[in-house]
């Protein structure tokens, strides 16, 4: 006879029904786009424009190596403990420093480690926006922002993006019938687009901004990765006490460090902090004094050079293959910087529908629409020139078009 003692699966006639119970939240979230065109990607004939991939080839994977080992070797009984919330204050103090170098003047207790920029989005999602509030981003703008705050249920104010950024001028008309609890942009080499914003625009969004008494989001992942033109001001330098900035490692030394970091007030930071302890406690320790280690040893510096080298190349063939194969009619941005270009093709070519067209010719890109806060801009696409090699870049243009001159006519 069996005893209660006895382990093992309890049977019931009882089945939960798991949809019944999820959250109200969890019904608003929708897979990535970029994520699942991913998967295609992943044939080996498949030329892929899709991902906002660096270039594997170069990253740092030696010194990664020995940086790793001198932490363990030297510290190791720290890299592997817990950390304090706020991140490692060697790195902070380093990251302090080096942005101190860029006008953007902070302390150490002005920053946050986070693992990456996407959660830095999230928890600015869950600190400021109530369901029902409103927020203001370009249209387009990046999809992984768009993900993160549509999980707190704002209202998405899309404001054009044109060559020169966010078109301030619309924002203005928002502004004086909406009260948004931020604007969010990305000022240097906007993610799709590839644009950035000229100062005499950053001028004028800070006065905005400040009139109508509406904080900044200063997203930033690209702003080091310039190969063309000079340096504008960061608008956290010209206005930090209504700015919260956010920049990541990932795109200048490895994504797969996972380790970002926001820049803001000190009561603000105070807050980010409390909902990322309830998040996930601290960001790895190990990988914070990894980076410390690569930042500290001047790695960081010398890679960037050779980043901004590379991709300034691949962006010159991708637009020099564009005026080659795309068909008249398709016109496109050419950034100074970053890992995107942005392609316009005539209004009645839809890209959502172009996409199955060049995937049967073996490359992907992503469509356009996905990055407007109310799904337009069908019409556009974002094509990454920073993961595929010149050889590929050419042979990839030249397919997509051949697949845009077919559904052109």
């Amino acid at each position: 006879m069996d005893s209660e003692d006895d382990f093992g699966p309890v049977m019931t006639d009882v089945t939960t029904e798991w949809d019944s119970k999820l959250s109200e939240r969890s019904l608003t979230m929708k897979p990535s786009f970029i994520r699942e065109i991913l998967k295609f990607t992943q044939m080996p004939d498949v030329i892929s424009f899709a991902g906002g991939l660096p270039a594997p080839e170069l990253f740092p994977i030696r010194e990664f190596e020995e940086a790793c080992a001198h932490v363990l070797r030297n510290d190791g009984q720290t890299a592997l403990q817990y950390s304090p919330t706020e991140g490692f204050l060697p790195l902070k103090e380093a990251l302090a420093e080096k942005m101190n170098k860029y006008e953007i003047a902070c302390e150490p207790n002005n920053i946050l480690l986070t693992n990456g920029s996407q959660q830095a989005l999230d928890l600015l999602g869950r600190v400021f926006i109530d369901p029902g509030d409103v927020i203001v981003t370009g249209a387009p703008t990046y999809i992984g922002a768009l993900q993160a705050f549509k999980v707190y249920r704002p209202r998405i104010i899309g404001v054009p993006v044109d060559d020169e950024g966010m078109q301030v001028d619309v924002l203005e008309g928002i502004l004086k019938q909406e009260t948004p609890k931020f604007i969010y942009v990305l000022p240097n080499f906007h993610n799709p687009m590839g644009v950035t914003i000229t100062l005499e625009r950053r001028i004028k969004l800070i006065k905005l901004a400040a009139k109508y008494g509406i904080p900044i989001i200063e997203d930033d992942p690209y702003g080091e990765l310039r190969f063309e033109g000079e340096d504008i001001a960061p608008i956290y330098a010209l206005h930090k006490q209504n700015v919260i900035y956010l920049s990541t490692f990932s795109k200048i030394l490895a994504p797969g460090i996972r380790l970002g970091w926001v820049v803001g007030p000190e009561g603000v930071i105070r807050k980010i902090v409390l909902a990322k302890q309830a998040n996930d406690l601290h960001t790895g320790t190990f990988v914070q004094m990894i980076t410390h280690d690569i930042m500290k040893r001047g790695i960081l510096r010398a890679h960037s050079k050779e980043l901004k080298k590379v991709y300034g190349e691949r962006r010159h063939i991708m637009t020099c293959s564009m005026d080659e194969f795309f068909p008249e009619g398709v016109k496109w941005t050419k950034p100074a910087g970053g890992l995107f270009m942005w392609a316009i093709t005539p209004e009645h070519i839809s890209t959502m529908k172009l996409i199955d067209r060049a995937v049967e010719k073996k490359v992907a890109f992503v469509p356009g629409s996905v990055f407007y806060p109310d799904d337009t801009g069908d019409n556009t696409m974002r094509l990454n020139f920073s993961n595929a090699q010149p050889d590929m870049i050419r042979e990839g243009i030249k397919r997509l078009g051949s697949a845009l001159a077919e559904a052109m006519g």
